[in-house]
């Protein structure tokens, strides 16, 4: 059986969790990207390196991230939070940078793949990490049961 699930329990699923995928889309392609984040009071915090997801997103802010729970098939949940990209730059954005690397901190290698990723793309080129949010305007989320 599938149903439902609150706004409560979407939050819940996304405060748990660490790994999602973030969705965006330009001129009509969607791309769809896995990501490391921390939610926390309406707020998904991500850091990453420049890219398309970035190019992308400061064209179009509308994006979504999508989340899973998967215990076997029969039992899983799934929550897709939609949102506004916002871009937390240096020197305006220093509390909110500093909040979301304190909250992201709190993950099992939360930097890695931003940044390592980009590293060996770019081998010794100085890697300057980006700090973003999506501000979460609305969640819908499904249970499935066995």
């Amino acid at each position: 059986m599938i149903n439902e699930i609150s706004n409560q329990d979407c939050r819940a699923v996304l405060t748990r969790s660490s790994i999602g995928r973030l969705g965006c889309a330009l001129d009509n392609q969607p791309y769809v990207v896995p990501i490391y984040f921390a939610y926390e009071a309406d707020y998904v915090y991500i850091l990453s390196t420049f890219g398309q997801k970035i190019e992308w997103m400061r064209a179009n802010p509308k994006v979504c991230i999508q989340v899973d729970e998967i215990a076997n098939q029969s039992q899983w949940v799934s929550v897709i939070a939609n949102g506004i990209f916002e871009e937390l730059p240096e020197p305006q954005y220093s509390t909110e940078r500093a909040h979301a690397r304190s909250l992201l901190q709190k993950r099992h290698n939360w930097w890695l793949n931003a940044l390592a990723e980009r590293q060996t793309k770019l081998n010794d080129v100085l890697i300057e990490p980006l700090f973003f949010r999506i501000h979460t305007d609305s969640m819908s989320g499904l249970r499935a049961t066995a």
